[in-house]
């Protein structure tokens, strides 16, 4: 299959702007002149042929001369300028300076009127972005952060989450990026939220039995909330696989925010109370145990009292229900026998 892919080149050595702006100058001065000077000649009578040759080049000058000056180009540092002539990619132009083009190139950019919400390129309420008019054909190679609208997902469990994150990335190639998509910061952020779909549906939100993660087959504690940093590095190297072909570099993907949905929330809630309140009461369980054993170990050791069974499982229970209680015990002291 033929390859259609615009192979990225540079246009090298024409960072002589200056240089034309001033002679641009200097020839619209000498036309100005040749204008005036042929002006007085032809009232005065006195117009020879090669006064009325330098009079008419003058002339012709002045209406054209300014077409040079369509070919002058400004770049700041980390800025680029794709340049075609009459349809064909002739190069782009990289790194500051002052540039001297084919007047009759024009720069290509199909995302420059295209807002996202992210930094450095943020829509502004005059048509004006940081201080650049928004049909500016220039491409920001500056690393920029795409912060991607929540999304609500179902898990790997179907329980429906709401989730957001930030992608900071770069254009590293100008020509893949312009003539190889239609437009790059859509079609980045469409990528951003289909591999943001396809990596959250393979974690639970949190760790859950008998759930492989990894997809090596065997369950694992992997989850969105406990394995943050390794699912956002799943979510970049999912998008960095989806933008190759757009001229883009992915350098971090991040979760900025990760919740229940609202209409499971407050039940999510009351489920992660009573496993908080199970576990804890499971520990407090455990030492009491261990503190009764150590009791009557120590009694029967230094045989500070003589229990029978009955008395050391009334002994058992008195101690299980003052160490597991959720209220201070009210002692009641028996004066009388067991029996």
């Amino acid at each position: 299959m033929k390859n259609n892919n615009v192979e990225e080149k540079f246009i090298q050595g024409r960072k002589n702007g200056l240089l034309i702006l001033l002679l641009t100058i200097l020839l619209y001065a000498l036309a100005l002149t040749g204008i005036i000077t042929g002006g007085i000649c032809f009232e005065n009578g006195a117009a020879s042929s090669h006064m009325i040759t330098l009079f008419i080049i003058s002339v012709i000058y002045a209406v054209l001369g300014w077409i040079p000056l369509c070919g002058l180009k400004i770049l700041k540092p980390q800025e680029a300028l794709v340049l075609t002539l009459f349809g064909k990619y002739i190069g782009t132009l990289k790194g500051d300076g002052f540039y001297f083009v084919n007047p009759f190139c024009s720069g290509v950019n199909p995302a420059s009127r295209t807002k996202l919400n992210q930094s450095g390129d943020v829509k502004g309420t005059s048509g004006i972005s940081n201080g650049q008019d928004i049909t500016n054909k220039k491409l920001s190679l500056k690393i920029m952060t795409l912060n991607n609208s929540r999304q609500k997902i179902n898990d790997c469990l179907g329980n429906p989450i709401e989730i957001g994150i930030a992608v900071t990335w770069r254009i590293v190639d100008t020509a893949k990026a312009v003539f190889n998509v239609d437009n790059y910061k859509e079609f980045l952020s469409l990528q951003c939220d289909s591999a943001l779909r396809n990596i959250v549906r393979l974690y639970p939100y949190d760790a859950a039995p008998d759930v492989d993660t990894t997809g090596d087959g065997v369950a694992d504690e992997g989850s969105l909330r406990g394995s943050s940093e390794v699912v956002a590095a799943r979510i970049r190297e999912e998008i960095q696989n989806r933008v190759n072909e757009a001229g883009i570099e992915i350098i971090e993907a991040r979760i900025t925010y990760l919740a229940y949905a609202p209409e499971i929330a407050a039940v999510m809630l009351q489920r992660q109370q009573a496993s908080a309140i199970i576990d804890a009461r499971k520990m407090i369980v455990d030492g009491a145990v261990g503190m009764v054993e150590m009791a009557l170990e120590r009694l029967s050791e230094n045989h500070t009292v003589e229990l029978d069974e009955e008395r050391k499982a009334a002994m058992v229970s008195n101690l299980l229900v003052v160490l597991c209680g959720n209220h201070d015990a009210q002692p009641i002291v028996n004066s009388g026998s067991l029996y």
